[in-house]
């Protein structure tokens, strides 16, 4: 991998449900990047699900682990399986409180291949103190995904730049 190609892009500036970003027709790995992920209900967590063509897949196939860095505080975990989601960092609505990320995403345009990607986000949260999370997911369905769409547990994204990426 040495080039990345834009494939779309969503600048979110005043409050949305969710983020859906499709595009994703290639074996290629592809990479989304998001940052100053921000929301409108406190102590909500960001939320992830696959799309199957360009609609999100609810069922109970995701399964999902991460390694949880805390500023000031013991190191933590965080696993499931079967959700119908993927869950990640949890955030707040006061000043400064919103997440960067980025997730490398495998397989996607695969029908014969579960889905899965990398994840590594970065917060200011709701307490408000720094915590990260590095770790991935797969989407137990052998079938072709073509993008991603995120939302927040409860309440709306409220600010944040993303953008998927194909990387050559």
């Amino acid at each position: 991998m040495g080039k990345l190609v834009q494939v779309a892009t969503e600048t979110v500036t005043s409050p949305v449900s969710s983020v859906t970003l499709t595009g994703i027709n290639t074996d290629d790995v592809y990479m989304l990047a998001y940052s100053g992920m921000t929301c409108s209900v406190d102590t909500q967590q960001n939320v992830f699900r696959v799309t199957k063509s360009g609609t999100p897949d609810t069922t109970l196939n995701y399964d999902y682990a991460y390694k949880i860095l805390y500023a000031g505080q013991a190191f933590g975990n965080g696993s499931a399986s079967n959700q119908n989601a993927v869950t990640s960092t949890f955030q707040g609505t006061g000043t400064g409180e919103a997440t960067n990320g980025i997730l490398y995403l495998y397989n996607f345009n695969s029908s014969s291949e579960y889905s899965f990607a990398t994840i590594e986000d970065v917060s200011l949260n709701f307490v408000p103190y720094g915590e990260g999370r590095q770790g991935g997911f797969v989407h137990t369905v052998a079938s072709a995904s073509d993008g991603i769409h995120l939302f927040m547990g409860s309440g709306n994204i409220t600010g944040g730049t993303f953008t998927l990426y194909r990387c050559l």
